[in-house]
């Protein structure tokens, strides 16, 4: 069977939604922090990074919005489709949410990698909640333009993983409380069945 790896507090919850949303014939194997970076899972995915999914015939496919597209288009009805409208703006949706603020985090997660000394750690920091503040402003706007309950108007994986960054605000000095669209989808999708199955498989609880 496809497996999906997966491990607490990372993005690889949103994938695990998507499967759960689907009913999608997909193992979720959730692993302990660290085991990332063992020999065993290091020979599934070298990156030492989660989300992977593995196939029956030993073929990996690794970063969430790739695995996003494929549940789609595999397991997807209606809208998943890129040829639709809903799939072409969810596939924008997740570049944007993946490349760039999943990005940003990279200065709060490890701001050691982008500066040696203390203070320009500090400065990495300062930065990088400016500019994540601007982000979350964005992902707000938009969801409010559309509607308010899902951020393309209509339910698509962008929620998934807009749910994951919506936890992950919780981390940082920003208050998830300034982005009031943002706390009522991340309220919205904590009542949602699928999310929940998905959170429990994860080992991680609900925030609200």
């Amino acid at each position: 069977m496809t497996t999906l790896y997966t491990m607490p507090g990372t993005c690889s919850l949103a994938p695990n939604i998507a499967v759960a949303w689907l009913d999608a014939p997909v193992e979720i194997h959730n692993m302990a922090y660290g085991d990332h970076k063992k020999d065993d899972y290091l020979a599934i995915n070298p990156k030492g990074k989660v989300p992977a999914l593995r196939f029956d015939d030993g073929d990996v496919l690794t970063e969430a919005a790739a695995i996003l597209a494929w549940l789609g288009a595999e397991h997807g009805k209606g809208g998943y489709g890129r040829d639709t409208v809903l799939g072409r703006k969810e596939a924008e949706a997740l570049s944007y949410m993946t490349s760039e603020v999943h990005a940003t985090y990279g200065g709060h997660f490890g701001p050691q990698n982008l500066a040696e000394t203390k203070e320009g750690q500090e400065e990495v920091k300062r930065k990088t909640y400016e500019t994540l503040a601007g982000q979350y402003t964005r992902m707000d706007e938009i969801l409010r333009e559309n509607g308010g309950d899902w951020y393309l108007g209509k339910r698509s994986f962008a929620d998934t993983f807009l749910y994951v960054l919506t936890r992950w605000i919780e981390q940082t000095p920003l208050s998830i409380a300034d982005y009031p669209a943002l706390k009522q989808h991340r309220a919205r999708m904590e009542a949602d069945d699928g999310v929940r199955r998905a959170l429990q498989r994860q080992d991680m609880d609900p925030i609200g």
